[in-house]
């Protein structure tokens, strides 16, 4: 198993006290498999996506990514988990703006050591984006925009990749290219997927399916 959730439970504290989010939720995600996670809006889909990157900490049960537990782990750890394992892709791109689209695919590699430029060129190519490599964020479309991301988390070979929403800012034929090179490129170097999507259409293209209602798995 890539990510295992055990029992997770988490609540946040507004005016009245502590609101539950998430009430025992468990499920697996192995090496090379696509999960969907759908839910009404506020069921605590991004929750899950926070926790399961160290991002956010769970009050109870287990979270385990690579078999280690996030609970043994001080920031610097789960930092590091994330530099080395996990690769995040949101809705809003955040690509760095100073950077070109080179060095932005290229950056958390980087940061993780995992510089392969064989492989990055291999993600350049099936993304499209070799006339794109020396310029900015700022000259790129949104869909050039989300395909650097993608090939910025897939650059140091992550166990675990972890999508919110990302196609939500696209226009439906860009969104479904965008989509399917993700599929594609996930397919081929391995890693595991869990996407958060409100699209019934996005998450029949996964390998499963998991919904929350009222903070638990239905």
């Amino acid at each position: 198993m890539v990510l295992e959730f055990e029992g997770v439970e988490k609540s946040f504290r507004d005016s009245e006290g502590l609101v539950p989010v998430l009430r025992g939720v468990s499920f697996g995600l192995k090496a090379g498999e696509t999960l969907a996670l759908t839910g009404e809006s506020g069921s605590g889909k991004s929750t899950v996506l926070h926790i399961a990157a160290g991002l956010e900490a769970a009050d109870a049960g287990a979270v385990r990514v690579s078999g280690q537990d996030m609970a043994q782990m001080d920031d610097a750890a789960r930092a590091g988990l994330r530099r080395t394992d996990i690769a995040l892709v949101f809705q809003q791109f955040n690509l760095i703006p100073s950077l070109t689209v080179a060095d932005n695919i290229t950056f958390q590699a980087a940061l993780s050591g995992r510089v392969d430029k064989t492989h990055v060129d291999g993600l350049v190519e099936a993304l499209g984006l070799g006339p794109q490599m020396r310029k900015y964020p700022e000259a790129l479309s949104g869909g050039q925009q989300q395909r650097v991301a993608i090939a910025r988390a897939l650059a140091a070979r992550p166990r675990l990749m972890l999508a919110d929403e990302p196609t939500g800012n696209l226009d439906e034929a860009t969104a479904e290219d965008v989509l399917a090179q993700m599929l594609k490129l996930v397919a081929q170097t391995g890693a595991a997927l869990l996407m958060v999507t409100h699209s019934p259409a996005i998450a029949a293209r996964m390998d499963r399916e998991i919904h929350l209602s009222g903070g638990q798995l239905t």
